[in-house]
């Protein structure tokens, strides 16, 4: 929702602690950004729901990749930079969560 549908807000300046001024030159990108973001989402969603109706294997595989590729993303942002900490737990701790519980599950 930030990247794609808020950038230009001061609130999410403030979240990805970038400059006001970068918020119109990355608009494009951060668009593109936040829409591959919600594809993801909804991967771990389908999962959930193919899981409830009782396909097993594939819930727990959609639900795996989409969580796993959200946790590694986190990773990758606190490892470009140790400021953003907060929001790589905030971007990935759901994602930790969710992977944990789902391969304990299985």
């Amino acid at each position: 929702m930030l990247e794609s549908l808020h950038w230009a807000d001061p609130e999410t300046a403030e979240v990805f602690q970038l400059p006001r001024s970068n918020a119109a030159a990355s608009a494009q990108l951060a668009y593109n950004l936040g829409f591959y973001n919600l594809f993801l989402a909804v991967g771990a969603v389908l999962g959930v729901v193919l899981l409830v109706a009782g396909n097993a294997v594939a819930g727990l595989t959609l639900m795996t990749f989409a969580t796993a590729c959200m946790l590694l993303a986190s990773v990758v942002l606190v490892l470009s930079d140790r400021k953003l900490g907060r929001l790589s737990l905030v971007q990935g701790g759901p994602a930790a969560l969710s992977l944990v519980l789902s391969l304990l599950g299985t």
